[in-house]
C-alpha cells in the first residue's frame, strides 16, 4: 500500500488547473505499474498519488489521501472492487470511483452504475482514449468506453417502457449533442464534431437535463433512445 503524501489539496470547482489526483487499485502488479508509468507521461493531466493491490487497501488509501479519482479493478483480494467502490462512495462522497476492468459482463456494468461508480472502462482501451476519458472526468463527466455505453444504452432502451419526448422539447442542436452522447462521445469530442466550444456543449447538456428532468447524460440518452428520438448505438 503506497500513498505519496497526505497533504490536502484545495479543490478547484469552477475550472480545474491542477492535475487530476488518481489512486490506482489493481492486484496485478505488472498492469498496475505499467498503468502508472503510462499516466506519468501526462503529469499535466494526472498526478498518481497512490497505489493499492487489495480492495481493503484501496478503501484505506481513499480516506488517507483523498484522491479525486480511484481507478479500481473488479477482481481484487479480500474486498472486491465493486464492494470497495460502494464503501468509498459512502464514506468519501467527494472521491469518484471509475471501474477499470477486463470484465464485459452486463451484471458488472449495471452493478457498478448502481453503486455510484463514475464510469466503467475496459482494459482493452488505448492510451489516447484513456487520457480523453480522464479529461472528461476532470470536466465532471460520467465516463464509459464506447462499447460499454452502446451496450448499456441498448439494454436500457430495450428494457424500458416507451417514453414520449416531444420533437419540440429539444432543439435540433440538442438532439445532435444527445446523439453523440449516446455513442460515448466526451464533451471535447462533441465540440470537435459539431464545431462548437466545450462550454457550449456543457450549456446544451444542462438544457437537455433540465428539459428531460433527468439527473445525468446517460439517463437522458436512454430516455431519448426509448422514445425513438435518437437511434440506439450499433
Amino acid at each position: 500500500m503506497i500513498c505519496d503524501g497526505d497533504l490536502k489539496i484545495e479543490r478547484v470547482t469552477q475550472m480545474r488547473t491542477l492535475p487530476l489526483r488518481v489512486l490506482v487499485a489493481d492486484d496485478h502488479r505488472l498492469f498496475r505499474q505499467g498503468l502508472i508509468s503510462l499516466m506519468n507521461t501526462r503529469r499535466d493531466l494526472v498526478d498518481v498519488i497512490g497505489e493499492a493491490e487489495t480492495g481493503r487497501e484501496a478503501i484505506a488509501l481513499a480516506g488517507r489521501c483523498r484522491p479525486d479519482v480511484v481507478l479500481m479493478d473488479i477482481k481484487m483480494p479480500d474486498v472486491d472492487g465493486l464492494r470497495a467502490a460502494l464503501a468509498i462512495r459512502q464514506a468519501f462522497p467527494s472521491v469518484e470511483v471509475i471501474i477499470l476492468t477486463a470484465s464485459e459482463l452486463n451484471e458488472h456494468v449495471y452493478e457498478a452504475v448502481r453503486l455510484g461508480a463514475a464510469g466503467y472502462l475496459l482494459k482493452s482501451l488505448d492510451a489516447v482514449e484513456l487520457f480523453d476519458l480522464l479529461q472528461a472526468v476532470a470536466g465532471d463527466e460520467a465516463v464509459l468506453t464506447r462499447a460499454v455505453a452502446a451496450r448499456l444504452l441498448r439494454d436500457m432502451g430495450d428494457s424500458g417502457s416507451a417514453s414520449d419526448i416531444s420533437g419540440e422539447a429539444l432543439t435540433e442542436r440538442e438532439v445532435e449533442v444527445l446523439n453523440l452522447v449516446a455513442h460515448g462521445a466526451s464533451n471535447p469530442q462533441i465540440a470537435d464534431s459539431l464545431c462548437i466550444t466545450v462550454n457550449t456543449v456543457k450549456v446544451h447538456l444542462r438544457n437537455i437535463l433540465n428539459e428531460l428532468q433527468v439527473e445525468n447524460r446517460t439517463q437522458a440518452a436512454a430516455l431519448a433512445v426509448q422514445s425513438g428520438l435518437i437511434q440506439p448505438p450499433a
